[in-house]
């Protein structure tokens, strides 16, 4: 059945979720090293999707799933219990699509594939603004009293925030009930941290930390193209990206990491 299986059931689904599991189990970082994050995050999505619709059994006829999970079984690698004291579990949250209610979506589903109760940090990229706008506080809030919930109910120890300069920075620390416990700064954009925001992050004890994520880790015509090349004839365009989230488990101790995956879910705009 294969592709003509997955592509029936995504023609009948509302949502689908996709998680890669731990990638340094099946070798989807092995072969080849790739270039960039983006690059990264589209062969794994593609790896998944492949994989997956190649297990779609012929017994589909009947099944309609309003959110269709795509999965590499043997790639999935919980927490063992009695190690989660000695890892750390963090998370950086792309918001593709969607708005601030998907937050909690996705740290649930985290937990869920992890076998954990919370996640050690969790840092959020500003989602998408339209050309023109300049990201603003009023911008991020929604987005933020979402994590803040999170750590109030538990499910998140501590927050952080991306590419915020200074001044944004500052308004963002003196307004949050839960401070940012660190902000990212892309080195692509700064090869060295502007002195202000040092200043301000060493005087309000926030860790800054460097990445090379680009500003759109997964657009909607980047997924789409994935989908389109993993699953013959079926209607990518139909399918929009709602969030991202990539995990890493370290281990604290030693600083290596034991397991890092992607977890993405995306909805169905029928016509």
């Amino acid at each position: 059945m294969g592709t003509e299986g997955a592509r029936a059931l995504l023609e009948r689904a509302g949502r689908l979720t996709l998680q890669t599991g731990n990638l340094l189990n099946w070798g989807c970082l092995r072969k080849k090293c790739p270039a960039t994050p983006g690059e990264e995050v589209r062969d794994c999505i593609q790896k998944t999707l492949t994989e997956w619709s190649s297990k779609i059994g012929q017994d589909i006829n009947q099944e309609t799933l309003e959110v269709l999970e795509c999965t590499v079984a043997q790639a999935i690698e919980k927490i063992n219990p009695e190690e989660r004291d000695e890892l750390k579990v963090s998370a950086k949250l792309f918001i593709v699509g969607s708005n601030s209610p998907s937050i909690r979506d996705a740290v649930d589903l985290a937990c869920s594939a992890l076998g954990v109760a919370q996640l050690d940090s969790v840092i959020i990229a500003p989602p998408p603004i339209e050309d023109g706008t300049n990201l603003s506080l009023a911008y991020l809030q929604p987005y933020w009293q979402e994590l803040e919930n999170l750590v109030q109910n538990k499910k998140i120890v501590a927050i952080g925030t991306s590419d915020l300069d200074k001044t944004l920075l500052e308004q963002l620390y003196l307004w949050a009930q839960v401070k940012p416990s660190s902000n990212q700064v892309n080195l692509a954009s700064c090869c060295v941290m502007p002195p202000d925001l040092t200043a301000f992050a060493k005087q309000r004890d926030i860790q800054l930390l460097t990445h090379n994520d680009p500003k759109e880790l997964l657009c909607e015509a980047s997924f789409q193209e994935v989908l389109q090349d993993s699953i013959q004839n079926v209607k990518a365009s139909e399918w929009i990206p709602l969030w991202l989230l990539r995990y890493s488990v370290i281990v604290k101790s030693r600083g290596i990491i034991k397991s890092k995956g992607y977890i993405m879910q995306a909805k169905r705009n029928a016509s």
